[in-house]
């Protein structure tokens, strides 16, 4: 029986093979941890009591959430990170160098057939490398990095196949967002998505992260596409390891194989405060905004922050607008300065902060106000996530967050493209 791709890989790593609904234990090629966990598996990592970790070449501990640090008792944390990653030797990035789920990819240390864990759910994010990566709680992350190993229920797949050439003005988050609102949060639990077909292929890597980022929105452990010349010119640019990627079968079996024509896609919002309540923007337009976000591990690269100052060129946002961009890695963060974009972003009137998760996970950076409307490139949206439960968040791509800050209100973006 042939295998799908999230079967191949964990087969791969374990001493089996496998397939959906087995549990097997697998070796991990890499673990992650935030500053939102990181303080909690260090913890359990010594009540486990564990001397020592299993390789520290294989373990990044990344500051990120809340970085700078807003407060003593975050810094606190920050510092016990600092002092294990000396204690233990394993790789620790500091405020600064970006969001944790740029920085793996960027480590050059992951690629196509690789098996991730990170204590964060937004690890799926990996799966544009073709790579099985999901997101685990802080103790699991302990006893992986004392073991090397983790335990997992193999998932079942489901298959999108998405044929056709996205329109203008329509991007990548606007297809998630799509996707997203037609499963629902909870329509693949527990389940892999593997995003295939020849609008896949014609994304840019940039846009198969935001694919692959947002699958957890549906509930999924993985978002997986396959390996081609764009995933390894990509990983050129970081590593000369060399990989071995997974494919699926064609015999595979899928939970479920659902195929879309995205000829037609418009741009897609999400309204608060849940990522599946998603509409055409037509159907928002003219909402007022108060506060713009152009960042976050969804849509924080290269190429989104070239598609808003493209918009934004020569133009200036609405006075009633706080327009924050977060680059998400300083590797970004430097080529947007030398290509300029950083410039037309801050003379249209933006506020860049340090590169990392800004005001997405609200704690420091963009707390609004009560009432406020947000519009932003962040992958949720629920009550409370930005800082404020009296807040409304809007999700959606970076062109229309562009739009949007420029005009005051929510805006379709093809307007200006």
């Amino acid at each position: 029986m042939g295998q799908t791709i999230a079967e191949k890989i964990l087969t791969q790593h374990s001493s089996k093979q496998v397939y959906a609904n087995e549990l097997t234990v697998a070796r991990v090629d890499l673990f992650m941890g935030q500053d939102g966990t990181s303080p909690l598996a260090i913890k359990a990592f010594q009540e486990m009591n564990g001397k020592k970790i299993f390789n520290p070449a294989k373990v990044h501990l990344i500051i990120d959430h809340s970085a700078p640090s807003p407060n003593e008792g975050v810094s606190a944390l920050h510092q016990l990170m600092r002092d294990f990653s000396r204690e233990t030797g394993c790789k620790l990035h500091d405020i600064g160098e970006g969001v944790c789920h740029q920085l793996i990819p960027e480590s050059g240390q992951i690629g196509p057939g690789s098996l991730v864990i990170g204590a964060d759910s937004h690890t799926c994010t990996y799966g544009a490398l073709n790579a099985f990566s999901t997101g685990v709680g802080s103790t699991d992350l302990a006893a992986g990095l004392i073991s090397g190993q983790m335990w997992f229920k193999v998932p079942e797949t489901i298959k999108f196949t998405c044929h056709g050439q996205l329109p203008k003005g329509v991007y990548s988050k606007d297809l998630i967002l799509k996707l997203i609102g037609e499963i629902t949060a909870d329509g693949a639990t527990y389940m892999a998505c593997e995003y295939t077909g020849e609008t896949i292929t014609a994304l840019s890597m940039d846009e198969r992260f935001t694919m692959a980022n947002m699958a957890v929105e549906m509930g999924a452990k993985a978002g997986l596409m396959e390996a081609d010349e764009k995933t390894y010119q990509w990983l050129s640019q970081f590593t000369g390891q060399k990989f071995t990627a997974a494919k699926a079968d064609p015999d595979a079996v899928y939970a479920k194989e659902l195929t879309y024509d995205v000829s037609h896609l418009v741009p897609q919002v999400a309204k608060p405060h849940r990522v599946d309540n998603v509409c055409p923007v037509n159907e928002v337009a003219g909402t007022p905004v108060n506060q713009a976000v152009l960042g976050t591990c969804t849509n924080g690269r290269l190429e989104d922050l070239r598609i808003a100052a493209q918009i934004l060129k020569n133009r200036k946002i609405h006075r009633d607008v706080r327009f924050i961009v977060a680059p998400a890695s300083r590797q970004i963060f430097l080529a947007a300065m030398q290509e300029g974009i950083i410039q037309t972003l801050v003379e249209s009137g933006a506020a860049v902060v340090t590169p990392g998760c800004g005001p997405c996970v609200g704690t420091h950076n963009g707390i609004p106000a009560d009432g406020e409307n947000i519009i932003s490139t962040a992958n949720r949206n629920f009550k409370g996530r930005m800082g404020n439960s009296r807040a409304f968040i809007y999700l959606a791509s970076p062109a229309t967050v562009a739009a949007s800050a420029l005009t005051g209100k929510i805006t379709d973006p093809r307007e200006y493209i």
